[in-house]
């Protein structure tokens, strides 16, 4: 590397910015793995940002003329200066952005879009575009309209390490246009499709980590066999102390045509397990279909006779004894004392005559023993747990059957129902109807309720009639998998970064129902339009930014109205919806859900504006949903200075806080507080004079310093 090192000192001397490139790919590439996952991480990506105004020095891309369908310029430019022309029309002179011979040219400011590339700097910000509140007091869902990296490194400020689940169901990479890479469809015939997706991938759950809990959180990624195995690599590399684990999932009973293959009816979800995270098992083992054991009779009851280890008679010794059986009536009439060991069973006579013994002989013909003692055993027959078997004429001999302490534990617990008793007064049991039968989960998933159909596609309908989604996860099958780390987690936070229709959110609406929980949902999607509704609207000379595209994007058109169609019970026409709900929690949909949510799109802010408290309004809600997105938002500090809302407060006018100080001591739900100030010695002045249990942030130190560490991932 010393020769490396001699060349790379002599290309910072004429050209520093080249010289520091070089070394950042030269150390990416010293740290390259020579085995496992490796992949190009390509050039970083960029998006388009509709909307952002155009200003000097901003990056922007040239959109193709207005009614052309055809691949617009891809190349990236810098306004160098705007100038209006003598038609009163804003026109930008742009630099290209490339070091050799850059070209110059012109264009209207209407036919620029600024570009963010992932290794800028972003100083991030929320505009809320709306709100639905029926909860009361409990937190707000969140949707935000955003890039999902953007939104990502956002959320690194609000809550990082708080977030107890992510689930997420990213493109599955399938080369029908599902997803894009830098403004462009990845097509099935790209040579890099495979290492682009991972570098997509790799950079978003990067930031994930961040987010999630390290002492017990849990990450949940859906995927199909197109990219499972680089996935699973991947995740090893990105979580390498985490433990990780595959579930195969049934969506489609009927199979999806695979051509020349087998039909393809399931998908898979890794579960990558952080700090002490562990399974809580809800339901059955998701393997066995719920209707075939719910409510149904069911056979529980186990073989007396002991097998495997310690089963001889000497093993069990007091466990030697004879069921003495009336083959007539076929019922047991007694059960004798235990033989002392040495003693022949043979010599031992019949409480009565015609009856028979029935002794713990084994398959091999051997002396074995019974599970219980004969004081047990005697107990059991009198209350209905150990009752006569089936009789094998081969071995001429009876089998006697009993209930194990765990399936009476179940029965005190009410989780078993006896339904009556049989000639010989055994119990009849079956499965209780209002609680669930608690079994280990397996890692194969065969539920009804997962059909991606009727638990996707259908609740769509029902939801938002004539509109369409492609591909939706059955609603009931994100809240089984969420259930099993968030059941006992009534205030855990969820975070989907790649939305799509909202699903994850509208399941921990479900799940919050089942049990009051106050668990909150943090929705990100972006507002994109699909490929074949943006060839007729380009058709129709519409653009990015233009409202009558935007109304057809993916946030504004499914996303928002279905997390508030879902807590109204209300379609976007007012109507109440029809159907009903199904599986673990069933009522009609039309009811709705106790819950809040509010809707935002992420604006990029300027940090000057924000060091001088000119961007508050588009910071403030990021203090919202750091403070845990519960009660008013506060957005105008008015004339005082300072206001205090449910949970958390903010102080601006630290010169005149004597009132501030005073309304804090009554403030007793206040857990945070933010403090704009200049200088590190007002804001501990300020610190001194609140609680000590309050957490202070300074402003707007900490917003910028977060943004600008970010800058230094490295992808």
């Amino acid at each position: 590397m010393s020769r490396l090192t001699d060349l790379l000192r002599q290309v910072r001397g004429t050209d520093a910015q080249l010289g520091a490139d070089l070394e950042k790919e030269i150390s990416a590439l010293t740290k390259r793995r020579s085995f496992g996952l490796v992949f190009e991480r390509h050039q970083p990506e960029a998006v388009e940002l509709p909307g952002q105004p155009i200003r000097r020095g901003a990056k922007v891309r040239v959109l193709q003329p207005r009614g052309e369908t055809a691949k617009g310029d891809s190349r990236l430019w810098r306004v160098d200066s705007i100038e209006t022309d003598f038609a009163g029309q804003q026109i930008a002179q742009l630099i290209e952005l490339v070091k050799d011979a850059p070209e110059h040219t012109t264009a209207p400011i209407e036919d620029l879009v600024v570009v963010a590339e992932f290794d800028d700097k972003i100083y991030p910000g929320l505009v809320e575009t709306g709100r639905v509140e029926r909860g009361g007091d409990k937190p707000f869902h969140t949707v935000i309209n955003a890039e999902n990296f953007h939104a990502l490194e956002m959320l690194t400020y609000t809550h990082r390490g708080k977030v107890d689940a992510i689930y997420i169901d990213p493109p599955y990479n399938t080369g029908a246009r599902d997803w894009k890479y830098n403004n462009d469809y990845v097509e099935g015939d790209d040579d890099y499709r495979h290492s682009k997706w991972l570098a997509f991938m790799e950079r978003r759950l990067l930031v994930a980590r961040e987010l999630l809990n390290p002492d017990d959180s849990v990450l949940i990624v859906t995927i199909d066999e197109k990219e499972y195995l680089r996935l699973g690599m991947l995740l090893e590399q990105t979580f390498p102390e985490a433990s990780i684990q595959m579930i195969s999932s049934v969506i489609n009973p009927s199979g999806v045509a695979r051509k020349n293959q087998f039909y393809r009816a399931d998908e898979y979800l890794y579960f990558v397990f952080l700090g002490t995270s562990t399974v809580v098992p809800h339901g059955g083992n998701m393997l066995t279909p719920a209707e075939a054991y719910e409510g149904k009779r069911i056979d529980i009851w186990r073989r007396l006779l002991r097998s495997g280890t310690n089963s001889r008679r000497q093993d069990g010794v007091k466990q030697f004894y004879p069921f003495w059986i009336d083959e007539e009536s076929k019922r047991i009439h007694s059960i004798g004392d235990y033989l002392p060991l040495g003693e022949d069973p043979k010599a031992v006579t019949p409480p009565l005559p015609g009856l028979v013994p029935c002794w713990p002989i084994r398959s091999d013909n051997g002396e074995g023993c019974w599970q219980i003692s004969s004081e047990t055993a005697r107990t059991g027959l009198a209350e209905g747990t150990v009752k006569l078997g089936s009789y094998t004429a081969s071995k001429g001999r009876w089998s006697v059957s009993y209930l194990r302490n765990a399936e009476k534990q179940r029965l005190a617990r009410g989780e078993l129902e006896v339904v009556g008793s049989d000639q010989n007064g055994a119990l009849i049991l079956k499965q209780s109807e209002s609680i669930a039968r608690t079994l280990n989960p397996v890692t194969v998933w065969n539920q009804v309720s997962h059909n991606a159909g009727a638990g996707g596609s259908n609740i769509i309908r029902a939801l938002l009639p004539d509109r369409k989604f492609p591909f939706p996860k059955s609603l009931f099958a994100v809240e089984d998998a969420l259930r099993f780390f968030v059941k006992e987690k009534p205030d855990a936070v969820v975070l989907d970064f790649f939305s799509g229709s909202g699903t994850t959110a509208h399941a921990i609406m479900r799940l919050n129902k089942q049990d009051d929980g106050r668990r909150q949902c943090i929705s990100v999607t972006n507002n994109e339009v699909s490929a074949e509704e943006q060839g007729k609207l380009r058709k129709q000379s519409l653009r990015p930014g233009d409202t009558e595209w935007e109304r057809w994007g993916i946030c504004d058109y499914i996303t928002k109205p279905r997390i508030r169609a879902a807590i109204t019970g209300k379609t976007p026409d007012g109507e109440p919806i029809k159907g009903e709900y199904k599986f673990t929690d069933e009522f009609p949909m039309a009811e709705g859900f106790e819950e809040n949510a509010a809707f935002f799109t992420l604006t990029y802010e300027a940090p000057l504006s924000v060091r001088h408290h000119r961007a508050f309004e588009r910071i403030a809600p990021m203090l919202w949903l750091r403070a845990g997105a519960t009660g008013r938002l506060i957005d105008d500090l008015g004339d005082r200075g300072w206001d205090i809302s449910a949970v958390y407060a903010v102080l601006e006018n630290i010169d005149d806080a004597e009132s501030f100080f005073d309304a804090m001591c009554g403030a007793e739900a206040v857990h945070t507080v933010f403090v704009v100030a200049d200088d590190d010695a007002a804001f501990q002045m300020v610190c001194r004079e609140l609680r000590s249990d309050l957490h202070v942030v300074r402003l707007y130190e900490s917003y910028l310093q977060n943004f600008e560490i970010n800058q230094g991932r490295g992808f």
